[in-house]
């Protein structure tokens, strides 16, 4: 094992599986002064412009110059500095990407890897805090990644890399500094595949990405109350593992669904439907959902954090989920 940071261990993996494979590459604005955030740093030294390739400020020309280079055999990685930019790229990923493998009847596929950073970060308001995931867990065609921590930052990026179907991969921009233990060798994710964080009995808490560390947070505070909650980290919003969060809720009789998005037609709405379509009859409480209100987000700190999913709230959740 090795400690580094979740934007090192992404680092790394782009350049273990650039070394492994000459056909992966990697296309976005300012990737050749390391990327606006430093996930591509030093890497033009080591692989040059060709391969850590610099593009005009033109997302639709990035993501459709990178479908077409997937479709004729190379592994790009398309880097899209924020996901609300992303929105400009919408037409290529969704309708062209998404779609190209099922409408050529298996004739061609699309490798490409998106990376778009989300999640609230320094006040960087409406058009810069967003956490889209659940638009694209909606399209067929695309997997989702949301990795929490340094390791699965660099496994499941690893397992993006070498797909045959796109990737939109979802870092969280509030966890770059992050540090923590990454395995040595050619550790590969799984998607579809969720991690269990924390034990518990009364209660299951479902989430992914940033808000896991909250949920971790709460789930500690809770324990000392006499709360013993368990912590699922999805780790993937597509495929997600049903499995297992049906599992743990069939134990506890309890779900808390937490995650930094909008509540409105969230991700945790899928995860709620479909434990209360299978499982209604175990339900000890009834199912909660904990997001963000259905408003941009401010510039002004003080406003910012009346949007945030906080420790203190999803432990006052699961309480009332407990009846106390």
């Amino acid at each position: 094992m090795a400690k580094m940071t979740y934007i090192e261990a992404a680092r790394l993996a782009v350049a273990e599986e650039m070394r492994r494979d000459p056909l992966v590459w990697a296309v976005g604005e300012d990737l050749g002064r390391g990327g606006v955030f430093g996930q591509y740093k030093g890497l033009v030294d080591e692989f040059g412009p060709e391969r850590i390739s610099d593009a005009p400020i033109s997302e639709s020309c990035i993501m459709g110059a990178a479908v077409g280079a997937a479709m004729t055999g190379t592994r790009p990685i398309v880097e899209m500095r924020f996901s609300d930019f992303a929105l400009c790229a919408v037409d290529e990923l969704v309708n062209q990407a998404a779609k190209a493998r099922f409408m050529f009847g298996g004739q061609t596929r699309v490798p490409i890897v998106v990376r778009e950073p989300i999640g609230m970060w320094r006040s960087s308001a409406a058009q810069h805090s967003q956490s889209l995931e659940a638009w694209y867990a909606h399209i067929p065609g695309l997997v989702v990644a949301v990795p929490s921590t340094p390791a699965d930052n660099r496994a499941l990026l690893k397992a993006a890399i070498r797909c045959d179907d796109p990737v939109v991969f979802m870092e969280h921009k509030n966890l770059w500094p992050l540090e923590g233990e990454v395995p040595e060798g050619d550790d590969v994710g799984r998607f579809g595949k969720a991690g269990s964080c924390r034990e518990g009995c009364d209660l299951t808490i479902v989430s992914w990405s940033a808000a896991v560390h909250t949920a971790m947070e709460a789930a500690t505070a809770l324990a000392s109350e006499g709360i013993e909650v368990e912590v699922l980290d999805l780790k993937t919003l597509w495929p997600w593992d049903r499995d297992a969060v049906l599992a743990s809720v069939e134990r506890t009789g309890r779900l808390l669904v937490v995650h930094e998005a909008v509540a409105v037609a969230g991700f945790g709405a899928e995860i709620a439907a479909t434990v209360a379509e299978h499982l209604h009859g175990a339900l000890k409480a009834p199912i909660r959902r904990l997001g963000a209100p259905r408003i941009p987000i401010s510039y002004a700190p003080v406003l910012e954090d009346e949007v945030r999913v906080t420790a203190g709230a999803v432990a006052a959740a699961a309480r009332g989920l407990m009846g106390r």
